[in-house]
Formats: C-alpha cells, sequence, structure tokens
C-alpha cells in the first residue's frame, strides 16, 4: 500500500469517527430533551421490588405538604437489618420521585448518643410513641453485650405524628424470613401510614351493641387502633331502619343472644346496600373462666337465630369445638412446694394458635393469631359470591360435635397425635360478590313494595368476613379493670397476631382503591447455603474466578484489535 492510499484510508477512517462523534452526541442530546417531556422508570428486578404501585403513586403525587420521616434504624447493625434500613432507603427515594419535596427523611442512631440519661430518656419517648425494642447480641472480648435498636420510624405531617414499626415478628419464623417479610409490607405500611395521617375525612365503622357482644373495656384496644384509620363508633339498632345509615364496615363481635327479624333485616339491607360486616361469632357457649371454678363444664351450642342468614350468603359456622395439638398454654396447679402451690404451663388445646398460611393481603406475614373456643367453618353455594379461607388449624387437629365435654383434666394426659387427625380445618373465610338477601320471597309485598323501606332482594358488590370465634377481638381486663393490648396472652406475656388481623380484615372490607394488594407484594429470599459457603475453596472460587475472566476477555480483545490494525 502507496503513502497516497494510506493517507485516504486514514482521512475516511477520521472523518467515519468523526460522523459517529456527532450521532453519538446528537442521540444523547435528543435522549435527554424527551426524557424532560417523557418521564418513565424501568424496574428490572424479577419481583418489579423497585416498582410502585398506581394508588401509591396517585396518593404521593396528591401530598399537599411536607411529609417528614424519622428512621430509627442507623448505626452498626447486623446484615438483615443494614438490608432493612437499605430498603427503607430506597423506598423513600422511591416515593421522592413522585411526591417531590414533599417528602423528607432522617436516618437517626439512638445508640450514637453518649449521654446514657439522654439515651435512656429517647429510648422512653420511642416507647411511649408506640415503638417496639429489639434487642441485639454483640459479640465482644471477653463476652457479650447487649445493644437496643427501634427497628421503627414516626411520621410527622403538618401538627400530626404516627408511629411504624418497620420490623414484623411472625412465630415459626427464622431471622431471615421475619426481615425479609418486613421488607416485603414497606410500601404498603409507609403508604397506610401516609394515607392516615392526611385524610381529612375518615370513614365510619361500627361495633354493634344490644345482643351481649364484647363491652367497650373489652373492644378498646381494638377500636383505639382503627381508629388511627376510621372514624369508630359503637351502635345499636333496636330496630331503627337507619340505625347503620353511613357505616361502611359493622363489625359483630362475640354476640351471645339470639337476633329479633327486625334486626336481622336491617343488617341483611344494610349489606345489599353495599355495606361491609366482619363476623366474629362464637358457636358454642363456654367461657375458659367457668374452669376456674370447676374443673369440668360442657358447651352446648348457642343459639344466636342467625344460622340462616349466613347460610343464605354462602357459609356455615359449626357447632363444634376445635381442639388443635399446637395451642396457647395455661397455667395447671401440678404439686406444692412448701405451703404454695406449684403451677406449670400446659398447652391448652381449645385455644388454639394459628399460622396464617394464606397468601391472601388480610393474613398474608401474619403473627400467629389467638382463638379460644373456636368452631370449624363451611362454606355452602351461593350464586355469584366468591369464597376465599383465610385462617386454618395446624397439620393436628380435630373437631368435636356438640355438647362438647370440656376438662382440666385433658392435661393430665399426654396428647395422643393419632386421635388429631384432621388437618386444615377452616376458621375464617372472606366472601365477596352480590348477596341475595335473606328475605327474598319471604316478606308481605306491602313491605317490600314499600319505598321508605327500599327493599332489595339482590345487593350491590359487597364482603364480608366471617371468623368462628368471637374471642379474637376481645382484650384481656384485669380484675382491676386495667385493659391489655389486643392478643396479649395474660399467662405468658407474650403478645399474638390479633391486633393486626382484626387491623387487617377492616381495612380489607373499607378498601375500594386496591391499597390492601400491596400486602401481596412478594420478594423472594434467596438464601446462600450455608455448608457451600463454608468451604474454603469455593470461597476462593467465587472471589478469583470473575477477575479472571474479566482479565482473559482483557487478553483476547487486545490481541484482537492487535492484529485488526496489523491487517490494515
Amino acid at each position: 500500500m502507496n503513502a497516497s492510499n494510506s493517507n485516504t484510508v486514514k482521512r475516511q477512517l477520521k472523518k467515519q469517527n468523526i460522523i459517529r462523534l456527532i450521532l453519538a452526541v446528537t442521540m444523547l442530546i435528543l435522549v435527554n430533551v424527551i426524557s424532560g417531556f417523557v418521564f418513565t422508570r424501568m424496574d428490572l428486578t424479577a419481583e418489579k421490588r423497585f416498582s410502585l404501585a398506581p394508588s401509591t403513586k396517585e396518593l404521593l403525587k396528591k401530598l399537599d405538604d411536607v411529609i417528614y420521616v424519622k428512621i430509627y434504624l442507623d448505626g452498626e447493625l447486623p446484615p438483615g437489618f443494614k438490608r432493612l434500613r437499605n430498603s427503607t432507603r430506597e423506598l423513600l427515594d422511591e416515593f421522592r420521585v413522585y411526591a417531590g419535596n414533599n417528602i423528607e427523611y432522617e436516618f437517626i442512631d439512638p445508640n450514637a448518643i453518649a449521654n446514657k440519661e439522654e439515651r435512656n430518656k429517647l429510648y422512653q419517648q420511642l416507647s411511649k410513641k408506640g415503638l417496639e425494642p429489639t434487642n441485639l447480641e454483640e459479640r465482644q472480648q471477653g463476652g457479650t453485650s447487649q445493644k437496643i435498636i427501634f427497628p421503627g420510624a414516626i411520621l410527622n405531617y403538618r401538627a400530626e405524628e404516627i408511629p411504624l414499626q418497620l420490623l414484623k415478628s411472625q412465630m415459626g419464623s427464622g431471622s431471615e424470613q421475619m426481615l425479609n417479610n418486613s421488607i416485603e409490607g414497606l410500601e404498603y405500611d409507609f403508604i397506610k401510614g401516609i394515607k392516615n395521617l392526611t385524610s381529612k375525612l375518615k370513614t365510619r365503622i361500627a361495633f354493634l351493641q344490644g345482643h351481649g357482644e364484647l363491652n367497650t373495656k373489652q373492644i378498646t384496644d381494638a377500636a383505639r387502633a382503627l381508629q388511627e384509620s376510621y372514624k369508630v363508633d359503637t351502635v345499636s339498632i333496636h330496630g331503627k331502619l337507619d340505625a347503620l345509615k353511613n357505616i361502611k364496615t359493622l363489625i359483630i363481635a362475640k354476640p351471645d343472644s339470639a337476633f329479633s327479624e327486625k334486626d336481622k333485616f336491617i343488617i341483611d339491607q344494610f349489606i345489599m346496600n353495599g355495606g361491609r360486616v366482619l363476623w366474629l361469632m362464637d358457636a358454642m357457649q363456654i367461657n375458659i373462666d367457668s374452669l376456674a371454678v370447676t374443673s369440668t363444664n360442657v358447651a352446648i351450642a348457642k343459639e344466636l337465630n342467625l344460622d340462616d342468614q349466613l347460610f343464605r350468603y354462602g357459609v356455615r359456622i359449626n357447632y363444634d369445638l376445635l381442639m388443635d395439638m399446637q395451642a396457647a398454654p395455661i397455667p395447671v396447679v401440678t404439686g406444692q412446694v412448701g405451703n404454695q402451690p406449684k403451677t406449670e404451663l400446659f398447652p391448652w388445646y381449645f385455644s388454639p394458635l394459628i399460622n396464617p398460611t394464606s397468601l391472601h393481603p388480610v393474613v398474608r406475614n401474619l403473627n400467629a393469631i389467638k382463638l379460644d373456643f373456636a368452631s370449624t367453618i363451611d362454606t355452602i353455594e351461593a350464586a355469584g359470591i366468591q369464597k376465599t379461607f383465610l385462617l386454618f388449624s395446624s397439620e393436628y387437629s380435630k373437631a368435636i360435635l356438640a355438647p362438647v365435654r370440656v376438662s382440666l383434666n385433658i392435661l393430665k394426659e399426654k396428647p395422643d397425635p393419632k386421635q388429631f387427625n384432621k388437618s386444615h380445618l377452616p376458621v375464617a373465610v372472606l366472601l365477596e360478590g352480590s348477596f341475595t338477601s335473606n328475605f327474598k320471597n319471604r316478606i308481605p309485598e306491602t313491605i317490600a313494595n314499600d319505598p321508605a323501606i327500599g327493599f332489595h332482594e339482590t345487593g350491590t358488590s359487597s364482603k364480608m368476613i366471617v371468623v368462628s370465634d368471637g374471642d379474637v377481638a376481645e382484650s384481656y381486663v384485669s380484675r382491676k379493670g386495667t385493659i391489655y393490648p389486643l392478643g396479649y396472652d395474660r399467662f405468658t406475656g407474650q403478645t399474638y397476631g390479633n391486633r393486626n388481623f382484626i387491623l387487617n380484615c377492616v381495612d380489607y372490607l373499607c378498601d375500594d382503591s386496591g391499597l390492601m394488594s400491596l400486602r401481596a407484594k412478594e420478594i423472594k429470599l434467596r438464601l446462600l447455603d450455608k455448608a457451600k459457603t463454608e468451604n474454603s475453596s469455593v470461597k476462593w472460587l467465587n472471589t478469583l474466578l470473575p477477575v479472571l475472566l474479566i482479565v482473559l476477555y482483557g487478553i483476547f480483545r487486545t490481541m484482537m484489535r492487535k492484529r485488526k490494525f496489523e491487517r490494515n
């Protein structure tokens, strides 16, 4: 190749490179200009973990003032809590994309306060605000030490604030699984908190009274928890047609006396007009306190006059008692130590601990729920009604038909698993659809056609949840009148998931925006195989192989480029 041809080739190559550079710069400018007018984001993760729900985006865009978030999860943390902290930061950064400067946040490490008195004072303030502490063990030379962290946040909006617990406990789950479940629920928890702070008009819900339902003290903690999101009342029907007017969800918690036909009619038409009902029903008449007087009692069917109505809606609560080997313990006197009785805790099979296994948003990732003298549930064919079971007994359970002899003497014998031969008996069910009135073809034409009554044979779309235990919403009230949190077990001091279960039930029944669907978000937990990772050869392979591949690729590219230019 002569000199002139060589110069010509060089000029052509230079020209091509300049053209390519101009095209690349032009395309880069165009992309930036277009992106200024068209907003889009891409989430390439398999679970779409960085994608916000449409309802979340809509709520964030409508914020009219700053929401300031203080997250008390910073400093030196174990890897799992670091992941929770980083996920929280990523979520709030994603919130800022749509809310702009109306979302501000700060991460705080309470343990960074050097002064012990001031640090303890902050601990007390956070506890009073509703954040639950977690104790961490730190290994140090010569032993271990305890470190208190508060995996929670405080949301502030104008003059109001609400606490948000980031770490969700779940009985039977490992620490990695609990942290992963907590990360899955971050978007729902934050958006629910923001909605509660910014909502100007709260939806009205009510606890029914007048049929021996739980009294105001027994429902105090449930009502207090619901007041963060709703306007909570108590209501008595007493035959008044408009008694349930402007109520979104009616909670019927453990009635013990029969409903009149008129009250049943009013509840029925409330449902036909789109009202929602949370039925918390005891089918059997028995109480744990009655066994303190006599160690043996007989549970009989409770006549509430609601069987026909629930049957028409598509569900039946059976007259039986559930016994489950997975149960909460009660103290039993087993002997004497000096002049004092000796007590031990034994599982009380009539108090099943229900570990939610369903992936439905109402019960997903909830802690174990404690029931007392629950019954089983069957569903009945009902046109247009979708049925979803929410809670089941454990693998080792059984149901005893009424009347049932209940005795503390069963604790003296070791249980035989062969007798607990029924698995996953349902105790809670969700019904959704257009219900048929229980009074269809049962009332005179004068009443059916009266415009003042406005009778409907078939209702608009509605939903209800039926739980075969009324105690699930009952707070323990001591003899001195002290009201304990819902789900608190006076015998073990443990708090179960009853409170969150009731909150989720009401949230789902009242939700028309799809907010509850955020609780169905799943992030797969991909853990390393510890047996393999402890192998030193595997560690070195994972460390060196990527570097070696990059070096080999670089050598290969260099050789190919050298050969290409030598050929030219």
